[in-house]
């Protein structure tokens, strides 16, 4: 069994980890609602839902954003791919919704 002291300072630290999570609930679906706008203009453009050129360009940025911070660059490359490729599917959708 753990002390009254250590299970406060657990629960101060879940406590941070669920505002935190909060966070980035938040902060995606804001990037989400952006990427929608950006699949809607380049379905109506004519342009693919893909556009590698500026993923590699971000997956290069994100990893050394993630050495400053101290974060695997390896899960933050992973993490960003997981993100683009929901992106990719929605833009997809976006130009097979304006071809129906």
């Amino acid at each position: 069994m753990t002390d009254s002291a250590t299970q406060g300072e657990l629960q101060r630290l879940r406590d941070s980890i669920d505002n935190i999570d909060a966070a980035l609930i938040h902060l995606l679906a804001e990037r989400f609602k952006c990427t929608q706008q950006v699949g809607a203009l380049k379905a109506k453009a004519g342009m693919p839902p893909a556009d590698p050129t500026r993923e590699g360009a971000q997956i290069a940025r994100l990893r050394k954003l993630a050495e400053t911070a101290k974060l695997d660059p390896e899960f933050a490359e992973k993490f960003l791919n997981f993100i683009v490729t929901e992106v990719i599917r929605h833009h997809m959708a976006h130009r097979d919704g304006l071809k129906k």
